[in-house]
């Protein structure tokens, strides 16, 4: 089982701590992944992510809601 986001696939990311002595040892820095159930077509969908993404699908999705609105806003004074 990998490690990595189901959407964005942001993974692990290797590197090295370089203290003041310069003594470089390895480290591995791992995406704060999620177990999320979201709905995909009309299907409950269970996905593991990343924070970063779940925060982004929000952010679309409230973008949706407000550009549904104005759109309703714009066609009710046409049909009245």
């Amino acid at each position: 089982m990998s490690y990595a986001c189901d959407i964005t696939g942001k993974g692990k990311q290797f590197g090295n701590n370089v203290p003041f002595s310069q003594k470089k040892t390895r480290k591995v820095w791992k995406p704060n992944l999620q177990q999320k159930t979201i709905l995909i077509g009309g299907q409950k969908v269970r996905l593991k992510l990343a924070t970063s993404t779940i925060r982004t699908l929000k952010k679309w999705e409230r973008e949706e809601i407000e550009r549904a609105a104005k759109l309703a806003a714009k066609a009710a004074p046409a049909a009245a």
